[in-house]
């Protein structure tokens, strides 16, 4: 059996195996995945599936895989969505890499030794602001419209879901692994072919899979759903996007509509399949602005209201942790290298006060095993019309849930009324305060562990039974009343052991009256119950719980800034955990002695029954500074090997060029960057100008030199697509012939270097869109006929086709480390074009800390672009003036010894130094992790 059946069973999701007469060896254990219209299920147990989008391809360290997804399980997500690349696998036609960065096996692997459901998504498209929406390039070269049926997209796609579904298939919960369904296709709402959605389906069954098959529907309810007729899914679910992306102004709320899933089919459950978890930077405002147009207050309000206005048990977030589009992954228009997204888990694999409510819904969601069944109920009417009620119960344990907010979500009022509640104990008058764009889900009628609760203003995080009484963790924000009451047969025993808190018993019901400050602690024993020990504290206390389970089942720790693992040997816990500064830890568990990566710690017993021991922080690192920079000059087209002919007069592109013969890029197999252009002609004198078109996409640029003479450069097109009219002549650039350069009847040379940004998606499945082509689209110098060359990248086995470009520093391995030391320092002034500037560095941090490294731009005057490469990887690209100045250099990547290397390429030329940089450092922890 799998560690993930383990996992299973330890969190209550799959029930233990019964044992058989049978001496054979066990076999992985099959389960059996079902649903209904409330949940999934695992062997007939419900599920509830809160899950988080990750995209392996952004952290191009497997040993980083496994941080971020400790991460998202120390949080309580049950589950992780995981995009799959065609492209990124995929750097010709039949050619299939599953190695190294792109090893998906192991990554599967990792989610199963965590415990960690899989929502699988291979497309074929997935959009996901990635190049070509994550087709490969040379897609576009292929006859037959793309997403469509299509003979020509159908061999390729078939190809590509040939090689990743087994992989898929055979880490099925249904083959004892993690992936409990798999998502057909992405957000196909528009010029929509239905023996696609059909063919795609039957190809994933043929290919073994067996668990649900799901779809996530665009957000127009107008728009095709899969949820009948020819192509539709068993559960389909909605993406829903609600702050829209303009984080320009974090004010400004639900401009995308009330963000509450609708439900699709009667018989299958309600799934928020891509909800809000962050934003896009289009407009370059930064993403800490993006974090706060999607931050815990938008969290509270609209994530709850969707929980119980929807009845959703199936959850999917994007992004949890965004990461980086390095080297050549970003689509064009809508994103830079960074893909942070203004996510919980920031790009530096930072833990944010997202992260922290995402743990406080989490822990609540996951706890509260009523919520996977439930029907709409009657809510409490509030005295005060200013607040908002709804409600959901689940029909066998009659279990309510309230949510309480204001019917307008975007106000900043504070009201404060009451509550006319009926719960499943009886009928109250329940005082509620309801502050501007909160939202809070309340309970009654729920059983406690041991305990009966009948309601509490406060929410509940979590609750656990161990040692024999159970632990529950109540909070609210700092400053409001709460009131918690239980039910017992006898009057209790009520201890206050920290805070001020107010009792009462009438001959049934115990009250606890309370203001949420700190963290109060009450001990309750006797009335025919087992002890209770309730933990009452603020939003903020209550984020510093950790819920891990063990063994012996589950345990609590409070203090550190993560916990990723815990077990329970004897009276002896073993904790991996993480801390940013030196402090306390407690931990609720039958235990009695503490260990904490791998260092015991002395502990005493606290009046709350936990251990209480301390733990240091991390020590100051200092980052070295960069020195000692070398560098390498690139003429125009240099050098005469790897030019190939470019002499093409038919596409596969809607968009024909102005001028043969074709000179797209991709139609030579330079897919990916910097291509440059060699054009060779014989000169009549007369000519006047150099024309050119160039379509690169948003950001995109070339650079014009006539007989090594720097003509100047211009901004590449953006074609459009079917949506807008055609520019008949995009990324227009006339460079006017200097006196003397050209001389008749001699022979004459025209080098552009074009740098291309990325492929379109294909959002509306339009080839219009896909296949606007990348390069020159238009070239003449007067009448003269000119044979033309092109060069871009060759290939990089270990980095994958989306490393480098073609550069010709890049061709000889310039961004390498090792190979021929670089002997010439930078001299005062550069001309424009390509200079190449490497320095190599030592970090020497220490190996029980987690340091986070980036490198910093300052500016300098000039229009320029720089390509950063880190011991040879394209770590991304920094343009003067744009919103990035720091760029994340991942460990694994980053070495104890570094070779740094920058490619600056210049339109106006100037300073021949480098572009001033720094190493700084954006996370310091102790840690138990990066093993």
């Amino acid at each position: 059996m799998r560690i993930f059946v383990a996992v299973l069973m330890l969190l209550g999701l799959v029930a233990a195996p019964t044992a058989t007469a049978s001496a054979a060896p066990a076999a992985p254990q099959a389960h059996h995945v079902g649903y209904d219209r409330y949940s999934l299920t695992v062997d007939g147990r419900r599920v509830l599936l809160w899950s988080g989008e990750f995209h392996y391809f952004r952290l191009p360290s497997p040993q980083l895989w496994r941080d971020v997804l400790e991460k998202i399980r120390a949080a309580g997500f049950t589950g992780v969505s995981l995009y799959f690349h065609w492209g990124y696998h995929s750097p010709a036609p039949g050619v299939y890499d599953f190695s190294g960065v792109r090893d998906v096996d192991r990554l599967l692997r990792m989610t199963e030794e965590l415990g960690l459901y899989v929502i699988a998504r291979p497309g074929p498209y997935i959009n996901a602001e990635t190049t070509g929406g994550g087709f490969p390039a040379w897609l576009k070269t292929v006859d037959g419209r793309a997403r469509s049926s299509d003979p020509g997209y159908t061999a390729a796609y078939r190809e590509w879901l040939g090689k990743i579904n087994p992989i898929i298939a055979r880490h099925q919960v249904t083959r004892g692994g993690s992936v409990i369904a798999y998502n057909a296709e992405n957000e196909y709402a528009v010029n929509v072919d239905p023996a696609y959605m059909t063919q795609i389906q039957q190809q994933a069954r043929a290919d073994g899979i067996d668990v649900p098959i799901v779809h996530n529907n665009c957000c127009n309810a107008d728009l095709a759903n899969w949820s009948s007729g020819p192509g539709a899914v068993q559960i389909p679910g909605v993406d829903d996007y609600p702050q829209a992306f303009n984080c320009a102004d974090p004010g400004t709320w639900g401009t995308w509509g009330e963000g509450v899933t609708r439900r699709l089919r009667d018989d299958a459950p309600v799934y928020a399949a891509e909800y809000q978890g962050g934003a896009i930077d289009s407009a370059g405002a930064g993403y800490d602005k993006c974090r706060e147009l999607t931050g815990p207050d938008y969290m509270k309000v609209y994530y709850k209201s969707n929980a119980i206005g929807s009845g959703a048990t199936m959850f999917s977030y994007y992004m949890l942790y965004g990461g980086t589009s390095w080297g050549w992954l970003p689509q064009p228009n809508d994103v830079y290298t960074s893909y942070d997204y203004g996510a919980a888990i920031t790009e530096s694999r930072g833990l944010t006060t997202k992260y922290d409510e995402f743990k406080r819904q989490a822990y609540f969601m996951t706890t509260m095993a009523p919520l996977t069944k439930t029907d709409p109920a009657a809510a409490p009417k509030p005295a005060d019309p200013a607040v908002f009620t709804q409600a959901r119960a689940n029909p066998d344990t009659r279990t309510q849930f309230v949510l309480v907010r204001h019917p307008d979500r975007r106000t900043d009022t504070d009201v404060t009324t009451t509550l006319d509640w009926s719960t499943p104990d009886g009928d109250y008058q329940v005082p509620v305060r309801v502050g501007g764009r909160d939202a809070k889900i309340l309970v009654a009628g729920y059983d406690l562990g041991g305990q009966r609760l009948v309601y509490s203003t406060s929410e509940i995080l979590t609750h656990v039974t161990t040692g024999g009484r159970d632990v529950a963790v109540l909070y609210g924000r700092e400053g409001e009343q709460g009131r918690t009451v239980l039910r017992y047969a006898s009057a209790p025993s009520v201890r206050v052991l920290d805070g001020d808190v107010r009792s009462s018993f009438d001959g049934k019901d115990l009250r606890l009256d309370y203001t949420h400050h700190g963290l109060a602690r009450v001990l309750v024993s006797g009335g025919g119950r087992p002890p209770l020990l309730l933990l009452l504290g603020t939003d903020e206390s209550a984020a510093r719980f950790w819920r891990m389970n063990t063994e012996a089942g589950p345990v609590l720790v409070n203090g550190t800034s993560l916990v990723r693992d815990a077990r329970l040997d004897g009276d002896r816990l073993a904790l991996r955990a993480d801390t940013d500064a030196a402090g306390e830890v407690e931990v609720f568990a039958p235990a009695r002695h503490l260990v904490v990566d791998g260092r015991y710690v002395a502990t005493r017993r606290t009046p709350s029954g936990s251990l209480l021991g301390s733990l240091p922080g991390p020590r100051a690192v200092t980052l070295p500074e960069l020195t000692d920079w070398r560098y390498r000059a690139e003429p125009p087209a240099t050098g005469d090997d790897g030019w190939t002919v470019a002499d093409k007069t038919t596409t596969a592109s809607p968009t024909k060029p102005k001028t043969l013969p074709v000179l797209y890029a991709d139609e030579y197999g330079y897919h990916y960057g910097n291509v440059w252009y060699r054009g060779d002609f014989v000169a009549d004198g007369t000519e006047k100008t150099v024309s050119l078109n160039a379509i690169t996409g948003k950001g995109g640029s070339y650079l014009v030199w006539l007989n090594g003479r720097y003509l100047g450069s211009a901004a590449g097109g953006t074609q459009a697509d079917s949506d807008a009219p055609v520019n008949p002549d995009p990324g227009r650039g006339d460079f006017a012939v200097p006196a003397g350069t050209l001389v008749k009847g001699q022979p004459a040379r025209l080098s552009v270097l074009v740098t291309n940004m990325g492929h379109n998606d294909d959002w509306t499945a339009d080839d219009t869109r896909f296949k606007q082509p990348r390069g020159l689209f238009g070239a003449s110098v007067g009448d003269a006929k000119i044979a033309w060359k092109i060069r871009g990248a060759v290939a990089d086995a270990e980095r994958g086709p989306l490393n480098a470009g073609g550069l010709y520093g890049e061709r000889q391995g310039w961004h390498l480390p090792g190979g021929p030391a670089w002997r010439d320092r930078p001299p005062s002034t550069v001309e424009p074009g390509v200079s190449w500037y490497r320095t190599g560095f030592r970090l020497d941090t220490p190996k029980d800390q987690d340091v986070s490294v980036a490198l910093r731009f300052g500016e300098r005057a000039g229009k320029y672009r720089v390509f950063v490469f880190l011991n040879g990887w394209n770590m991304g690209q920094y343009v003067s003036g744009g919103p990035q100045r720091d760029f994340v250099l991942p460990n694994g990547i980053l070495k104890s010894s570094n070779t740094l290397t920058l490619a600056v390429v210049s339109a106006d030329g100037g300073a021949g130094s480098p572009v001033p940089v720094s190493l700084v450092a954006l996370g310091n922890h102790w840690t138990g992790g990066l093993r």
